[in-house]
């Protein structure tokens, strides 16, 4: 009786041990993890250049520029100067300036012999056919069909080396000046190339067009065919798994590899993200997307009617505010606002991100 008692004691002490032991194990754990994770935050908020290093270094394309779409402030970026092809991602150029050039987008017009039967994808128009501009806008960015790029340049312009022309004065015109369009539809042709950063700026540019951004954030849409309406499904997989995707296109040749522009907003900030030769472009894209929204903020630096304290070598205010201001800045980052003349002047590490006029009091 007693040995079966002082068994019973031993077990339940040997028990005992166990769950304590267990217990300091989890304990340890706890606290080893909670310092891991404590140093991987500090790190993410203090050493932001070693952040965004990491987060470059990460990214499998020839490459990348992620950009905030008001400002055009690059968050991240990867060779964004580098001169490569671009496939349909062209598209984005081709549809900007179209919208740029073109007031009717809704009455039907016929389809040139010379855009039927182009290579590569296609919506398959049929020589004679009748669809209109806005139709024809969504059969190339959905779809991204090479014919109804085709039959856009030719009806805004007489020929495809002159809309090619207009494609580079677009260009030229939002500073994109490292790009060379030769086409409408992103066919590999020599002397046809853009850059990450580039095409960051057109994008950021095209999606201010409330036309366009209303295209390129659709699913799906019927356009006129002329036997059955044609429907055309958006091949941006990401705008039909993510909410918060809302543009813009695709683009994929054997020399320029898997290129994509993606938009993402989250509140009141729009980030565009460019990967150029990238094979998990989707992937990839949405990670330094949604990295950028929860690094950054779009915060007011100024608003209509605010009274400027700024350093101008006075020790009273200058003035108010004219218009709004945003720029997006990491918790802690700061920017520096100048009086000079009639002008205020935003700058953020020593360059100017902002001038504009205000009223003197």
């Amino acid at each position: 009786m007693s040995n079966h008692t002082s068994c019973d004691k031993h077990t339940s002490y040997g028990n005992h041990r166990v769950f304590v032991r267990m217990g300091a194990f989890l304990v340890a754990s706890i606290i080893f993890a909670s310092a891991i994770y404590g140093s991987m935050y500090m790190g993410r908020r203090v050493n932001a250049k070693g952040l965004r290093a990491a987060i470059e270094a990460d990214t499998t394309a020839r490459a990348m520029c992620t950009m905030e779409m008001s400002t055009g402030r690059v968050l991240y970026s990867k060779n964004q100067d580098a001169r490569l092809p671009m496939a349909s991602t062209t598209k984005i150029v081709t549809a900007i300036t179209v919208l740029d050039n073109c007031t009717d987008l809704d009455t039907p017009i016929e389809i040139n012999p010379r855009a039927v039967g182009i290579e590569g994808t296609s919506i398959y128009l049929q020589r004679g056919e009748m669809l209109t501009v806005r139709e024809l806008l969504y059969g190339m960015m959905l779809r991204s069909g090479n014919d109804a790029a085709a039959a856009l340049a030719l009806h805004v312009r007489p020929t495809i080396e002159k809309f090619s022309d207009l494609m580079n004065d677009t260009a030229r015109k939002v500073g994109a000046r490292n790009s060379s369009f030769k086409n409408p539809h992103g066919l590999d042709q020599e002397g046809h190339y853009t850059t990450a950063y580039d095409l960051a700026l057109i994008s950021a540019y095209a999606m201010q067009n409330p036309t366009f951004a209303e295209i390129v954030g659709t699913k799906e849409i019927k356009v006129s065919g002329r036997e059955y309406p044609r429907l055309v499904r958006n091949k941006n997989r990401l705008l039909h798994s993510t909410p918060d995707c809302v543009g813009v296109k695709t683009g994929f040749t054997k020399k320029a590899g898997r290129c994509y522009v993606g938009a993402f907003k989250d509140n009141a900030m729009t980030v565009i993200c460019v990967v150029l030769n990238c094979g998990p472009m989707f992937e990839e894209s949405a990670t330094l997307m949604e990295t950028a929204n929860d690094e950054f903020t779009l915060r007011k630096i100024l608003e209509q009617g605010q009274l400027i304290d700024c350093d101008c070598g006075c020790d009273t205010l200058c003035g108010v505010a004219v218009e709004d201001f945003y720029f997006p800045l990491r918790a802690d980052e700061n920017v520096e606002t100048i009086c000079a003349g009639d002008k205020v002047i935003i700058k953020f590490n020593g360059e100017q991100v902002y001038s504009g006029h205000y009223n003197r009091i």
